[in-house]
């Protein structure tokens, strides 16, 4: 496989973006020390710390003993309105994943968009939701000015590389039978019972392929794309390739409504969007299930604990002096315990969590209204009819 490394997206297709120093102010975690002023264990517990499974720890600590800058592979599927668990988790997981010395590859998946049946079908379309996103994460501070940060586009790279990629799909394809490959269903939102198309079958080969591709160390991918992970590890015993890439999965958070166990962008109700604006943010969390003195399957808490302490590390709950005066807490286990013992109620959590969503997400909403190509971005995307 050649060594070269995979072309950046063009200066003038990513819109370069100012940011005030009052918003630089409220920017997701990052480090301006040097990686090598980090010693191993701390890069290890500041990486492993992105994931709710770790597959495998001993090789993840041996990676980063031996090699200084892996090469992370993360990714998206251009299809719809970003949603707050794709937009501030992120950008959360890459500042972290940079700040542990980390390359990170984002793999913008058109073709597989496409393949997908996302936005119709509508290649056009899907690139231009691609920008979106990209502007997105340049708003609300995920740090692409640290050089550790690449967008490539799947159509484009593939073209430039096809004598690479297409044996290698081919051999995937060769040596899994058709039941282990729709058991990956689920990477394209799909289940084992759905009809698929010969197009989605394809899919989990090319994004089994596009982790040898990128030269990957490490997958850094949600919890729902394991099962394919999985399968380029399998695939590495086949091909007797000793490194394996080491999976991180990051956990997913669940959509605003009882039961709903992942945000979805179809479902208005489910998600909170990065450029909804505060009105909106506030009705939606007030709306959102949250029963008092339950932790588990509370989804507010779960914001609170994957979004707001990772971001600010601490949250501010604010009641009046009759409920017990305003409080901060530093840490997740010290405010479930309150909430789980009713000093903390429901309505003092949803509007704390309301307004610390809402000064995450002002920096890109103030972006879309302010930025002329920007905000005629965004309404390109909002017309856009969102299809399975």
């Amino acid at each position: 496989m050649a060594t070269e490394a995979p072309e950046q997206v063009p200066a003038d297709e990513i819109k370069t973006m100012s940011i005030s120093d009052s918003q630089a102010q409220d920017q997701p975690p990052s480090s301006s020390n040097p990686t090598d002023s980090m010693s191993l264990d701390e890069r290890y517990e500041l990486i492993r710390g992105v994931a709710e499974e770790c597959i495998q720890e001993d090789e993840l600590r041996n990676l980063l003993a031996h090699k200084s800058e892996p090469i992370c592979y993360d990714g998206f599927e251009p299809s719809g309105r970003m949603h707050i668990a794709q937009g501030v988790l992120k950008a959360i997981n890459v500042n972290k994943m940079t700040a542990g010395g980390c390359r990170v590859k984002i793999w913008i998946a058109d073709w597989f968009a496409q393949l997908n049946n996302k936005m119709g079908g509508d290649l056009k379309k899907i690139e231009t939701v691609g920008r979106y996103f990209i502007e997105i994460w340049r708003s609300v501070g995920m740090n692409l000015d640290s050089g550790k940060v690449e967008f490539l586009w799947s159509s484009k790279e593939i073209n430039a590389r096809a004598h690479e990629y297409w044996p290698r799909v081919m051999d995937i394809a060769r040596r899994n039978k058709i039941p282990r490959i729709i058991r990956c269903s689920q990477i394209m939102g799909r289940t084992e019972q759905e009809e698929l198309t010969a197009a989605q079958i394809l899919y989990p080969c090319m994004q089994c392929a596009d982790i040898f591709f990128l030269q990957a160390d490490i997958c850094q991918l949600g919890m729902d794309q394991r099962k394919v992970n999985m399968l380029a590890r399998e695939y590495c015993d086949d091909i007797k390739k000793k490194n394996k890439p080491i999976i991180l999965s990051h956990h997913m958070l669940p959509g605003l409504q009882q039961g709903q166990e992942k945000m979805s962008k179809s479902d208005v109700s489910s998600s909170i969007f990065m450029e909804d604006e505060e009105g909106e943010v506030n009705t939606k969390i007030k709306k959102a299930y949250c029963p008092p003195e339950k932790v588990e399957g509370n989804p507010c808490l779960e914001y609170v604990k994957y979004l707001i302490f990772p971001w600010f590390h601490e949250f501010n709950v604010e009641r009046s002096e009759k409920n017990g005066g305003n409080r901060t807490f530093t840490t997740f286990e010290e405010l479930s315990a309150a909430y789980a013992s009713g000093e903390v109620h429901p309505g003092d959590l949803k509007p704390s969590l309301a307004k610390a969503l809402n000064k995450i997400l002002e920096p890109v909403r103030s972006h879309f209204k302010n930025d002329k190509s920007a905000k005629q971005l965004l309404q390109s995307v909002k017309n856009y009819r969102v299809t399975r």
